[in-house]
This record gives C-alpha cells, structure tokens and sequence, in this order.
C-alpha cells in the first residue's frame, strides 16, 4: 500500500472513543494488521495558545504531521485517530497536508444518549470539571449530529460492549481483510 488510510473515531465527550481506538488496536494487532494509534486532544494540549492560533489547530497540525513522517518514515500506512470534531468535514484538510494528498479517510461518529454520556464522564472527571465537561459534551453532540457528513459512519455505544463497537467500527475500515 503506498497511500495512508486514516480512520477517525469522532463523538462527544463521554462516548468511548479511547476505549474503542485501543480495542480497534488490539484487533488489528491481533490480525497482524500496521498501524499507529494517537489521542488527538493531546496534539494541541498547551497553556497559553500559540500566537496566532487561538483554537490550537495550527500546533495540533503541526505536530500531526511531525508524528506521522516519523510513523510513514518506519512504513506505516494506517492511523487511528481520535478526537471529538476530527469527522467533520473541515478536519479532512489538515488530514490530508499532515498525511499526503492521495489519503482515504474513513469517518466513524460514536455516539451515546445524554445519560450514557453523563454517567461515564461522572465516572471518569474527578475534578472541577465534571459540570463543563457535561455542558460541552450534550453541546457538541448536538453539532456532531447536524455536521458529521452522510459518509460516517454512526455507531451507538449505549448499552453495547467495547468489544462489540470495535467490530463495527473496524468493519468499516476493511483493514482486516485489505492486508499491506
């Protein structure tokens, strides 16, 4: 294979997108399937925003282009990545100068109900944050929901196994089957 695929796993806060990424990794280890994996909220995570770059995207590109020529130096073709918005349609661009132009996109939206959502972030955000994280979660859900393009594929996570989203999330890859 000589062109990079990228699989984005988009959803709300909440909806399980780092447990499924690192379930889908374990499956394509699992087939022998290359790949790399990275949490995009960790790519622009730094106080204060860079001048000029008030939202953060110009570092989070940066450093996903610097940490995918390391990857595609060693031969890897294929990227799981996670982040809230990266399957809206505007993220395809920084996907594509960070990656290479000839790059197959696969969009996958996670998505949970409002409690599911709010249940696991009461579990998981210890600190001061659990009421914002709340309020952002059922706001960007909102956005997802009208913006995802028609293309994702949408997969709900509420009452369902890790194991069982991964599946479908890697079915729509065709990574297990398309070797290379």
């Amino acid at each position: 294979m000589d062109h990079a695929e990228v699989l984005l796993i988009g959803g709300r806060a909440g909806v399980g997108k780092s447990t499924v990424a690192w379930e889908v990794s374990a499956g394509l280890r699992g087939a022998e399937v290359p790949h790399a994996v990275v949490e995009g909220d960790f790519m622009g995570q730094v106080h204060p925003a860079p001048e000029g770059d008030p939202d953060r995207s110009r570092i989070t590109e940066r450093n996903l282009a610097a940490l995918w020529a390391n990857y595609a130096r060693l031969g890897y073709r294929r990227l799981v990545y996670t982040n809230t918005a990266s399957v809206l349609p505007e993220s395809a661009a920084m996907f594509t100068r960070a990656m290479g132009a000839d790059l197959r996109i696969v969009r996958v939206l996670l998505t949970a109900s409002d409690a599911t959502a709010t249940a696991r972030l009461t579990g998981r955000e210890l600190g001061s944050e659990l009421e914002r994280e709340v309020g952002n979660s059922i706001r960007k859900a909102r956005l997802l929901d009208e913006r995802t393009p028609a293309d994702a594929v949408r997969v709900a996570t509420d009452g369902r196994t890790v194991t069982d989203i991964a599946r479908e999330v890697l079915a729509a890859t065709g990574w297990i089957t398309a070797r290379s």
